[in-house]
């Protein structure tokens, strides 16, 4: 596996990770890329979309907004303690956490190892520990396998801008909705201009009898989805903004626009956000 580091498109230099895949002479899956721009380091995994992004002097921080839309789970989950995270990308979304939400417990599942190595090499992934453990290992499987065991599962599983076919069927989102505790929670992305991305939506609800909400990434074109198992119908408005301010004040991120958001695209009442949106979501 080659990975290119290039500031401004110049090649800087040129890391080769020798991973299990390529020990075994079985092919490699994919190149990675890797690029630099006014401080941030990029990660392209299969072509020119970016997969991850880290400001190289904040490197526990969330540089792209969709990763801090992603968050939105933590208005209903405010202090989770097992998620499972399929693909890996940067890590973002794992350091991010395993950095500001103390006692969660970590686990990601990445089909290829040259990913994990370039994540600890050059986007300052930790170690494996007791809180956070990555693995080489197929995430989709591990879901079917599941049950009942993870407060968050987090998907955001993409190949060039596609997403992962094995990841949008009714089939996987039912047995990712088993995969989950009772009132846990599915946060999934998105593109918005992906003409399936209606029917990935529908897929979900019907998995999830309806209990699917959706708010955009402001900067990004990418939606987020939340898919609920069990938990209430309804949520009052003011519940979400007394969790959004105390999340926004203890982690730094702006959950009230979350709030905001998930008004502008689902359905509500006066007083209560709707859990369930109904068959179409």
């Amino acid at each position: 596996m080659v990975v290119w580091l290039r500031p401004s498109g110049r090649s800087l230099r040129e890391v080769r990770f020798i991973s299990p895949t390529r020990q075994r002479r079985q092919p490699l899956r994919t190149t990675l890329v890797v690029s630099e721009e006014d401080g941030v380091r990029y990660l392209h995994q299969g072509g020119d979309y970016i997969q991850s992004a880290m400001r190289i002097d904040a490197p526990f921080d969330l540089e792209l907004d969709y990763t801090r839309t992603m968050l939105a789970f933590l208005l209903f989950v405010p202090r989770p303690r097992d998620v499972l995270f399929l693909g890996l990308g940067g890590g973002s979304l794992p350091k991010f956490l395993f950095k500001r939400i103390p006692r969660v417990r970590l686990r990601v599942l990445e089909l290829d190892p040259a990913v994990i190595t370039a994540a600890r090499a050059l986007f300052h992934l930790p170690k494996n520990s007791a809180r956070l453990q990555v693995d080489c290992g197929d995430g989709v499987s591990a879901v079917y396998a599941a049950s009942d065991a993870y407060d968050v599962l987090v998907l955001d599983a993409f190949d060039d801008g596609a997403q992962v076919s094995a990841c949008v069927t009714e089939d996987f989102y039912r047995a990712a909705a088993q995969a989950l505790k009772s009132g846990g929670v599915l946060v999934a992305n998105y593109f918005g201009h992906d003409r399936r991305y209606p029917t990935y939506l529908k897929r979900l609800a019907r998995a999830f009898d309806g209990r699917v909400l959706s708010l955009d990434a402001r900067e990004d074109g990418n939606v987020i989805a939340l898919a609920f198992r069990n938990g209430p119908d309804h949520v009052a408005w003011q519940s979400l903004r007394e969790v959004a301010a105390g999340l926004s004040a203890r982690l730094d991120i702006d959950f009230n626009q979350m709030v905001s958001g998930l008004r502008r695209r689902n359905r509500y009442t006066r007083r209560d956000l709707c859990i369930v949106q109904g068959g179409d979501a």
